[in-house]
């Protein structure tokens, strides 16, 4: 769940880069960087931090060119090295410098078909890494006179051949343009935009239409599932290519439960009206399973579930209040590592008005229950603020699943979730009453924005991978290896600080 942005303009690009980054810091707050190009050289800044602790005066000036990309990071397995922070570059050929977003299910199989058949070292972890040099091969392996779009479309095909999993790319190589494609299922979210200048035609593309539209550009379309478009600085043209013959157009139906911000549009649905529909048809199953219900007031636990909130208060005929404010200067508790920060987190970031509790039936709407830890702490200060009982709503259903397409979900038994019954995960966060929306609600809330699409990436509800390469082999591994990382980080922890 990163952001990443690209910008080919006719002037500097490294403010309206830093500026599209801080509209999607939401989708990432553990690292960010951003690549430019001028004169043939590649200019590069990545740290750990948030976009504004990364980037000072001085980078910025050194960030020149009218070309460039941008990456913020959220971690898949745990707060990563800033040497894996994004973009990333090889020299050969041409010089590319890339972000994605996504994850690759056949990584480990990749790294060492990148080592033993295409001679490629790799000198991470990180699966975007594996991405980027298999773009460089692909791409090295062809006879080329002059760079066309057409060998940046063929390169991608073999991206598609190799590559499995969720990809969502912008990449840029000096001298020739901004490249972005979307892996064939179309998983994880990729748009572009356009903007007239006095001295031309620029192009932008990023992870969520507002920040293409917050940068001053018109939101154009989608990149399709399994297309690749190229912006060629030398004439300032626009090529877009289908790759994959049999796209699956399948887009992450958590995008629109909490990722994105509401005011995107992502695969031409409107992510503040899917929140919208998620309420109406959370409150017709309240109304269904507790028609005589005493709910005296409905509470969102903010920011992204009001929007459902509202309108569950006005199907249950129940006022609507904001119990809770927020401390605008803590991040986000689902994408921060570790359960013991997010718990305290969890109280440093909301803090309740006890006069909307006090003596009351409170209905606590969040957009999901993940883990788990948000959920109760918030539970028990309700109740310490005076509720007479407390009921918690979910807009999304169980999550019981791991996610393995770049969300961080990878082990089950960190799922409060998973192996329980709804009676029993109401228990465990201490609510009087628990609901969760139905998946096919939920799925509707999203198709009704755009109905021609049929399928979209369930699997955290539903345990279904549409990629079709996701076993239980896998899975464990990948909960292993996230055991592993988890003892190392500490061991080192221990070996630098003690107990």
């Amino acid at each position: 769940m990163c952001g990443i942005v690209g910008i080919a303009g006719t002037g500097p690009v490294n403010t309206s880069i830093y500026d599209a980054l801080t509209v999607l810091q939401h989708r990432g707050q553990d690292a960010a960087g951003i690549a430019t190009t001028a004169g043939g050289q590649i200019f590069l800044r990545k740290e750990n931090g948030l976009v504004k602790d990364v980037f000072r005066t001085r980078h910025m000036h050194e960030l020149a060119g009218t070309l460039g990309i941008g990456h913020v990071r959220y971690p898949t397995a745990g707060t990563a090295s800033a040497h894996e922070a994004q973009p990333l570059y090889v020299n050969s050929p041409y010089g590319i410098a890339l972000s994605h977003n996504g994850n690759l299910t056949n990584a480990a199989a990749l790294k060492q078909e990148l080592f033993a058949l295409d001679r490629r070292h790799l000198n991470t972890r990180s699966d975007s890494e594996i991405l980027l040099n298999v773009l460089a091969h692909e791409l090295g392996k062809q006879t080329i006179e002059s760079l066309q779009p057409e060998h940046i479309f063929r390169a991608v095909e073999g991206v598609h051949r190799r590559c499995r999993g969720a990809y969502a790319t912008v990449a840029m190589i000096p001298g020739f343009g901004l490249i972005a494609f979307r892996g064939p299922y179309g998983i994880r979210p990729l748009g572009y935009g356009f903007r007239e200048s006095e001295t031309g035609r620029e192009c932008m593309v990023a992870s969520e239409s507002v920040a293409i539209e917050a940068s001053g550009f018109t939101f154009e379309a989608d990149v399709l599932a399994g297309e690749c478009v190229v912006y060629d600085i030398r004439d300032r043209t626009f090529h877009r290519h289908q790759i994959t013959e049999r796209p699956s157009r399948s887009p992450c139906l958590f995008e629109f439960v909490y990722l994105a911000r509401p005011d995107s549009l992502i695969d031409g649905i409107s992510v503040y009206k899917s929140r919208l529909r998620m309420g109406d048809s959370l409150a017709r199953k309240i109304l269904r399973e507790r028609p005589d219900h005493d709910i005296d007031v409905v509470i969102p636990v903010p920011d992204t579930s009001r929007t459902a909130a509202i309108q569950v208060a006005y199907h249950l005929g129940a006022k609507f209040r904001e119990g809770f404010i927020k401390n605008r200067y803590i991040g986000r508790t689902f994408i921060m590592p570790g359960q013991a920060v997010r718990k305290k987190s969890v109280r440093q970031k909301l803090n309740p008005l006890s006069l909307e509790f006090r003596d009351k039936h409170v209905l606590l709407v969040d957009d999901s229950i993940v883990r788990g830890t948000t959920c109760s702490e918030i539970i028990r200060m309700a109740r310490d603020a005076g509720a007479r009982r407390v009921s918690f709503a979910s807009a999304a259903p169980p999550v019981r699943y791991p996610n393995v397409y770049g969300i961080d979900m990878p082990a089950a038994q960190e799922l409060i979730a998973h192996g329980r019954t709804v009676s029993e995960i109401e228990h465990e966060i201490g609510a009087d009453w628990l609901i969760y929306q139905d998946l096919d609600d939920l799925i509707s809330a999203a198709r009704e924005g755009n109905p021609e699409i049929t399928l979209y990436d369930d699997s955290v509800f539903s345990g279904k991978y549409i990629t079709g390469d996701v076993n239980i082999e896998y899975l464990a591994n990948l909960e292993a290896d996230r055991n592993d990382r988890a003892r190392a980080k500490r061991a080192e922890k221990e070996r630098l600080y003690g107990d």
